[in-house]
């Protein structure tokens, strides 16, 4: 059985404010995903713009930043045997018009408005997932994932506590 993968989800502030939305995407991720860890913060531009620093200079950077700061994000790690691509492919491509274009039923196609409010963020490699977990998650442990708790949630049992939005071993 192969090992699960994790990644980090963002679902954007315009998705939390739209309650149809958010519990549309929240159930797709509880049930596709193990829902590792979850937390729901408000980001100022200072903490926006490091996060998205890789995209600084580029011409949407202020824009994406000041979106990002406007209001509560979900974050979640979440975990599959291919979580990384899967969730990726549920959300469709990043522009909003080739989503809808090309994957009418993806998430961005769906509640995404623009190329910055595209609904949700979704880490595009194994790097970049432990760079951007330990960035929002600062205290998670990658060891002791790996070493102690990745198994029981691979093998299970596992129940999700919607109290929590996270998966639970039973």
């Amino acid at each position: 059985m192969t090992k699960l993968q994790l990644t980090l989800a963002i679902i954007k502030p315009h998705a939390v404010k739209n309650p149809v939305a958010l519990s549309y995407i929240r159930n797709v991720i509880k049930n596709t995903f193990i829902v590792v860890k979850t937390k729901s913060i408000s980001l100022d531009a200072e903490n926006a713009g490091k996060f998205y620093k890789e995209h600084m200079g580029k011409f949407f950077f202020n824009r994406l930043v000041t979106f990002m700061a406007s209001g509560k994000i979900d974050l979640h790690i979440i975990g599959h045997a291919n979580a990384i691509e899967l969730w990726r492919q549920i959300l469709g491509p990043t522009r909003v018009y080739k989503a809808q274009y090309e994957d009418p039923f993806c998430l961005r196609s769906m509640f995404g408005l623009s190329d910055t409010r595209n609904v949700a963020h979704g880490s595009d490699s194994e790097q970049s997932a432990v760079r951007e977990i330990k960035f929002f998650f600062p205290d998670f442990s990658f060891y002791d994932w790996h070493n102690i708790h990745e198994e029981g949630y691979r093998k299970g049992p596992v129940v999700f506590n919607p109290n929590l939005f996270q998966h639970v071993k039973k």
